[in-house]
């Protein structure tokens, strides 16, 4: 047994003392970079005061919609493309015409759907080109294999985009249609690791299943969305696009587009820009009662000391923060892991709940967390393809949309806990709803997880946080690959 020193283990302190020192050296890393990039305001800046993005203002008169998992998403997506009469724009990681947007008695494809808009309308396909070492899907082969098909349909333009830090991608998920409506979230056309369509039920199946969202927008904000894929495509293929002008008020909602570009990909944007992580940093240091995340990663140091800071010093007796993670994440179990460690030793007024979408049959893979959605005090949303690691907020391209309409994110979270408590009845207080839904079904599932007992609802708690220690190989690999 190891040795304790006023009730620390040695082992503990000496694990504890390793995750500071990794993440010390990801902090200055990224210090460094937003310095030299003019973007050092993120971490010293006024948490109330407006994100700067770089080309992105605030922006009224928007209809905002945030559309849940696949089988809703996908459907608008196609309903979307089948009106376009102009112009249809896909920036994605990874796309394959064969993917079926539709799931009737007779799928209707990707490729149907860009088949008949391009009798009429402009149809650009724009995907990361794969890295140049086959250590990841997609690999360059898989992407230039979806390249080829793409480009088989009559009418569709395909370009692959290969401009990224080495072991970093672009990663946003991003349907333009005519200028005039887009799509911003977590939701990729493509079957690679996972069939991405599914129901909000979750029922059990054969594959994995996948909870995802997205947001689908109209108004002004999509004038700034279509520039940003404007400049990427002339970027990469040359074709030099016209100016969008900015779309008619069409909605209530003020919304903002921000992004993740990395510093000395693009000639658009030298400095890059890194509005999504100025974004979360000033959201959260702002919340008062509620902090509510779902995302495929916690990695971000910058992050994690936000939440830390709010656990340790609650703004109030109302305070409640739920973390919405996959059980066994593609990559980067333990630093997940290992930075809940630190929420959870934070943790000790029990204002913190980490959950997982369990499986509920013995021979179903579950259901696995995609979403890339940040809700504070039912006040401030947003919805995107940026996870909570360095990738995504300083290496890889990232699309994200914020909203601050109290009404509509209100609504998105009622919408979202009715799917994960399983129940219609979300609109009592956050709190009282984590207190008596929330951490008594998460805990009750653990503990027969635990107890060798089937499940009883797909809520559990994650299990499994581990030694700050197994931050060490995926720290020190990211302050050499994340520049």
């Amino acid at each position: 047994m190891a040795s304790r020193v006023n009730g620390t283990s040695l082992g503990g302190r000496a694990d504890d003392a390793v995750g500071r020192w990794i993440e010390s050296l990801f902090r200055g890393r990224h210090r460094r970079r937003l310095a030299r990039s003019g973007w050092a305001g993120i971490l010293d800046g006024d948490p109330n005061a407006p994100v700067d993005a770089a080309s992105s203002p605030v922006r009224g008169g928007n209809s905002v919609d945030v559309v849940i998992d696949g089988q809703d998403a996908f459907a608008a997506m196609w309903l979307a493309i089948e009106g376009a009469q102009r112009s249809v724009h896909i920036a994605g990681w990874r796309a394959t015409p064969d993917f079926p947007l539709t799931r009737e008695k007779i799928p209707r494809t990707l490729a149907d759907a860009l088949g008949a808009a391009a009798e009429r309308a402009q149809v650009r396909v724009l995907l990361w080109g794969g890295p140049p070492l086959p250590v990841i899907r997609p690999t360059r082969s898989d992407a230039r294999e979806a390249r080829d098909a793409f480009a088989r349909i009559p009418g569709v333009s395909v370009a692959l985009d290969t401009r990224e830090y080495t072991q970093h991608c672009h990663h946003e998920k991003l349907l333009v249609v005519d200028d005039q409506v887009a799509f911003v979230g977590g939701l990729d056309m493509t079957h690679l690791t996972a069939d991405r369509w599914d129901t909000t039920r979750h029922e059990p199946r054969a594959s994995l299943g996948w909870h995802d969202a997205a947001a689908r927008l109209r108004g002004p904000v999509v004038g700034d969305i279509a520039t940003h894929f404007n400049a990427r495509w002339t970027e990469v293929t040359g074709e030099r696009l016209p100016t969008p002008e900015l779309p008619k008020p069409a909605g209530p909602y003020t919304a903002q587009f921000l992004r993740t570009i990395p510093e000395n990909v693009y000639s658009f944007l030298r400095n890059g820009e890194f509005s999504i992580l100025a974004a979360y940093r000033r959201a959260l240091s702002s919340a008062e009662h509620l902090i509510y995340l779902e995302n495929q990663f916690l990695w971000a140091p910058e992050i994690v000391d936000i939440l830390e800071d709010k656990l340790s010093h609650p703004p109030g007796p109302p305070f409640r923060m739920i973390l919405l993670l996959p059980s066994h994440p593609a990559t980067g179990r333990d630093t997940t892991l290992g930075q809940l460690a630190r929420l959870v030793q934070a943790d000790v007024n029990h204002r913190l709940l980490a959950a997982t979408l369990q499986p509920m049959a013995s021979d179903s893979p579950g259901t696995y967390v995609h979403a890339k959605v940040g809700i504070v005090d039912d006040r401030w949303l947003t919805v995107g393809s940026a996870n909570l690691n360095a990738h995504s907020l300083f290496n890889d391209t990232e699309a994200n949309v914020v909203v601050t309409d109290p009404d509509l994110v209100r609504r998105t979270r009622q919408h979202l806990w009715a799917e994960h408590l399983g129940t219609e009845h979300t609109d009592a207080d956050p709190t009282r709803l984590f207190d008596q839904q929330w951490q008594p079904i998460a805990q009750e599932q653990l503990n027969r997880r635990r107890t060798g007992l089937p499940p009883t609802h797909r809520l559990c708690q994650l299990e499994g946080v581990s030694a700050r220690r197994d931050l060490v190989l995926g720290g020190l690999v990211g302050v050499l690959v994340d520049g």
